[in-house]
């Protein structure tokens, strides 16, 4: 039997075929990794830093207001007279939700390529323990978090009924987050997504230094133990801070 091959001419210098095997992607995996390293740290630094302006919570009162109270307001007024009032906010939010949009792109266009890439096999002898299970959770924690962003916005952030609390005044922050977390069905969720804060940092950042490219054992020692460190204390402070409140240290 006779089998046409139309490639001859790759054939005859010893190749099946010189045609690509795979359609090369619009964007290449490389860039899109890139992408969810950097975003990803953007993030991990943003929660640090939104989780010690949280911390106020525990600060005495003071020039005739409550600390977190001043704090969001020195939030919402930095820059000004320059910047109208409240575009520092917004400047952060529009960052962030163009992060977060080039991170959830990266993440379902990469896991798409690597499904595609091993076909029908999968993967095996992975490292196991926590290790093993932030791994092979990221996409679930991932949209958990999504779905805890979208709640906390509508929450703190917009005082949207009714997901927030009937007592919401826009600017009284401390006000606000002991009545969102006198609800304990809130409380808990939140807990939950400190949960899956931790597993999914914990992992991102520890790829973050593979897909940066960073080699030296020195360097990538430090990666992995600043992630677990972060993700810890970043996971015990947003804990701490809802449960105090939910059983009434707080008030």
């Amino acid at each position: 039997m006779t089998v046409r091959n139309p490639d001859r001419e790759a054939i005859a210098h010893g190749h099946i075929t010189n045609e690509n095997i795979r359609t090369k992607p619009a964007v290449p995996s490389w860039v899109l990794k890139l992408v969810m390293a950097v975003t990803g740290l953007l993030f991990a630094l943003f929660v640090v830093g939104h989780m010690a302006g949280n911390l106020k919570l525990y600060m005495p009162a003071h020039d005739g207001g409550e600390a977190l109270d001043i704090y969001g307001e020195f939030l919402r007024s930095f820059g000004e007279p320059l910047l109208p009032h409240g575009s520092f906010l917004w400047v952060v939010r529009i960052v962030l939700l163009a992060a977060i949009v080039g991170h959830i792109y990266g993440a379902f266009a990469l896991t798409a390529r690597s499904k595609q890439s091993r076909g029908k096999f999968k993967r095996t002898a992975l490292m196991g323990g926590v290790d093993s299970f932030a791994t092979k959770s990221m996409l679930v924690t991932g949209a958990v978090l999504l779905l805890f962003i979208i709640f906390h916005i509508l929450d703190l952030t917009m005082g949207v009924a009714p997901v927030a609390p009937e007592a919401f005044v826009h600017g009284e922050v401390k006000a606000n987050m002991i009545a969102t977390f006198s609800r304990w069905p809130v409380t808990i969720f939140y807990v939950l997504a400190m949960v899956c804060l931790f597993l999914h940092l914990t992992h991102g950042i520890r790829l973050a230094a593979s897909d940066l490219g960073i080699t030296g054992a020195k360097w990538r020692q430090t990666f992995l133990v600043l992630a677990y460190i972060i993700p810890a204390v970043v996971c015990i402070g947003n804990i701490v801070m809802p449960l105090s409140i939910a059983l009434g240290w707080v008030s």
